[in-house]
């Protein structure tokens, strides 16, 4: 009797092809985030790229304010992300002090705002002419805390560039705010400075402003920094006595503490940028954003900036969004008020402290969200399948070659194996409700044997 001839394993290629006809069978019904990532010229709308004013009013609508002279400008919901009115909200524009936002949404969640740290001549050397400085002094020991106070209150430059030392020097800083940039999707923004200072090619927007004051908002350091109205910082040496001074601080906002709820967040003010402001307001359980950049003169920031959000707050529901803020590709992980404790993402989902997995293998880190929840969360079932399929593939092949070689008259059933999916779920490899099923069985069947014909040549 001739031995029985062995099945060929399955080949890199047939578990490829397998794996990509599951992915693709359950990305579909996600033409939508397929349409959001590729398809609008305009991050978050087609109207927010226009540069006349966008509103939708309804029936009962509040008129815009009358004297709007912001060459951009922005209000928005901070729940929903809606867009409740704009004009010129991709106009890059140097953004003056504002971006130190994003310079906080980047560096902020590193450092225990306990930690003390020991100034050096270099940390203050190469401030721009004319900067804004709270004062730090060389040779002298502060606290994380203070120097962001010194940041949000006196919009610091000395402070700034402390931190920015502290984070490995002012050039990866500056990389990595550009990199938090894209991951917040504000594709307006250049960074070439992590203070805001007025440099060549440094530009923002006013929604990529908003952008990042929404995701500095879910920080509870950042959000209790940007609303404190005075503070003691460390001063010099007292050459009396020899003990430390200190010295009253004011938030230069000018709306914190007059305008009715507002939290924060940052202004700002260079020659060639002009005044730029972006605040948010809470009334009656509902948060908005706005962002004024560029008025005719400077004190019109604050004018302008609070009338929007009184035509914002009485617009509620009377309005339909003329845009949207996206979210977050990478959402770090918001702190419970110690700076740099691992906590949970605005999104809900645990994740490991401001890297988004990036210390897992590839197979377990969670999907990279692009334009809308639906296709995300299909790739990854599709993945998972697919791994699935490949594995139930091989596990069948090793049992069939065991059972032949025993001479058995059945093999045994492959062990059950455990694919990584989000958030560490275990999806099943085999069994009646696992990738081994029998519907996804004959899937298996029906690809490979698709796969085994051969192209005819006509």
């Amino acid at each position: 009797m001739q031995p029985k001839r062995q099945p060929k394993p399955p080949s890199a290629t047939r578990i490829a092809a397998v794996s990509a006809v599951s992915a693709l069978a359950l990305g579909v019904g996600a033409p939508a985030a397929l349409a959001q990532d590729t398809g609008s010229s305009a991050v978050g709308g087609e109207r927010l790229g226009r540069s006349d004013v966008q509103v939708a009013p309804l029936a009962g609508a509040p008129a815009l304010p009358g004297e709007l002279t912001g060459r951009s400008w922005l209000v928005a919901d901070a729940g929903t992300g809606e867009v409740l009115a704009a004009r010129n909200a991709h106009l890059p524009l140097p953004p003056a002090s504002t971006l130190k936002m994003l310079f906080a949404d980047t560096v902020l969640p590193k450092f225990d705002r306990s930690l003390e740290h020991q100034v050096t001549a270099d940390e203050l050397a190469d401030l721009g002419v004319g900067s804004s400085l709270v004062g730090v002094k060389e040779n002298l020991p502060y606290r994380v805390e203070d120097l962001w106070r010194g940041v949000f209150l006196s919009s610091g430059n000395d402070a700034v560039h402390v931190l920015a030392h502290m984070n490995g020097g002012v050039p990866q800083t500056v990389s990595e705010m550009q990199a938090r940039a894209r991951s917040l999707q504000a594709k307006d923004t250049k960074v070439a400075s992590p203070d805001g200072y007025d440099m060549d090619g440094q530009v923002s927007s006013a929604y990529d402003l908003t952008l990042f004051a929404r995701a500095g908002l879910r920080n509870a350091d950042f959000r209790s920094y940007c609303s404190t109205r005075t503070a003691r910082f460390p001063g010099g040496l007292d050459k009396n006595t020899g003990q430390r001074t200190v010295f009253d601080i004011a938030n230069t906002d000018r709306l914190l503490g007059k305008y009715p709820g507002l939290i924060g967040v940052k202004n700002g003010y260079t020659t060639n940028a002009g005044a730029t402001f972006t605040g948010a307001a809470e009334r009656g359980g509902r948060t908005l954003l706005v962002t004024v950049m560029h008025p005719r003169a400077q004190g019109r920031v604050y004018d302008e900036a609070a009338s929007l959000l009184d035509w914002g707050f009485a617009a509620a529901g009377k309005v339909q969004p003329v845009g949207q803020l996206v979210e977050d590709l990478a959402p770090q992980a918001t702190t419970g008020g110690t700076g740099g404790a691992a906590g949970t993402p605005s999104g809900g989902t645990p994740q490991a402290a401001g890297n988004g997995g990036a210390d897992l293998p590839p197979w377990s880190r969670p999907p990279v969200l692009h334009g809308g929840p639906g296709l995300a969360p299909a790739l990854w079932s599709g993945a998972a399948l697919a791994t699935g399929l490949a594995v139930w593939g091989a596990a069948g092949t090793v049992g069939r070659r065991r059972a032949s070689a025993r001479s058995t008259a059945s093999a045994a059933p492959a062990a059950p194996m455990l694919v990584g999916g989000p958030s560490g779920v275990g999806v099943m490899g085999i069994g009646s409700t696992g990738v081994g099923s029998r519907s996804h069985r004959r899937l298996a069947r029906r690809t490979l044997a698709l796969l085994r014909r051969r192209p005819r040549r006509g």
